[in-house]
């Protein structure tokens, strides 16, 4: 089963769509780029904000595609399988049930490549914004792809109005969008093996701040004030860069380091 096809919204863009199953209870719904992928998760949430999508536990955009999990029968969404009773009958009612989330993903599957889409709507919200030193590692090497000066990337990467497209790689790590392609930067050809928490890079078409120290090959420039801003568990929601958000680096000062602090 991969139901795909054109559609065509009211401005007359044609959008290739292609719905694969991923396992039992979710579907794969793959777009031709990040920006029709974004339309489409928008498009998702509105419906299930106004009850037009029941039956989806979780939706989950990415860069070009947006997953659906936990899709289950007669508008109820899956939390799990369950427990059943290890007997004939227990057996026989978890294959039905199987059977019925089965149907009932394809079903949406054969309904999502008939859906149009408006135009991209982006609500106007108020920006997050970040405060950022611009004194990473790699500041020169992205300067001299650029073809400026080191200190005029602060400038231009602070000027620049992001938008988290999609989340993934890390809790509370976002993808944000809004780089012209004349600032699109290669990965590193060599991955660092720790990248500290807060430390604010590019790749492709994408800045990020990495919210707790991992591996990574992204051109590091700056580094945020307060990582820890990023993901907290205790708060609602946890990330601070969810899928849809606007951000704005603010450029820092270096906080000088206090006497009576031991230096590491």
């Amino acid at each position: 089963m991969s139901p795909g096809g054109d559609r065509t919204d009211p401005g007359g863009d044609r959008t290739e769509v292609r719905v694969l199953p991923a396992g039992a209870h979710a579907l794969l719904v793959e777009l031709a780029d990040g920006d029709h992928a974004e339309a489409f998760h928008a498009e998702l949430l509105r419906r299930r904000e106004r009850g037009a999508l029941p039956g989806v536990r979780e939706i989950v955009p990415g860069a070009r595609t947006v997953l659906l999990d936990g899709i289950g029968p007669h508008g109820k969404a899956l939390h799990g399988d369950g427990h059943h009773e290890k007997t004939r009958d227990g057996v026989r009612n978890r294959e039905k049930a199987r059977e019925s989330a089965s149907a009932a993903r394809d079903r949406l599957a054969r309904d999502l490549v008939t859906w149009v889409l408006p135009p991209p709507r982006h609500e106007v919200r108020e920006a997050v914004e970040i405060p950022v030193v611009y004194d990473g590692p790699d500041l020169a090497e992205v300067a001299a792809l650029w073809g400026v000066g080191v200190d005029e990337v602060p400038g231009l990467h602070s000027r620049t109005a992001f938008r988290v497209a999609f989340c993934g790689f890390a809790p509370g790590f976002g993808y944000l969008t809004g780089l012209p392609e004349r600032l699109h930067v290669p990965r590193r050809t060599t991955p660092r093996t720790r990248v500290p928490a807060g430390a604010l890079a590019l790749a492709g078409p994408y800045t990020g701040v990495y919210p707790r120290p991992s591996p990574g090959g992204w051109q590091l420039i700056g580094r945020m004030v307060d990582p820890a801003a990023l993901w907290d568990p205790g708060r609602e929601p946890a990330a601070l860069l969810g899928p849809g958000t606007r951000v704005r680096f603010e450029a820092s000062e270096p906080v000088p380091v206090s006497r009576t602090e031991p230096l590491r």
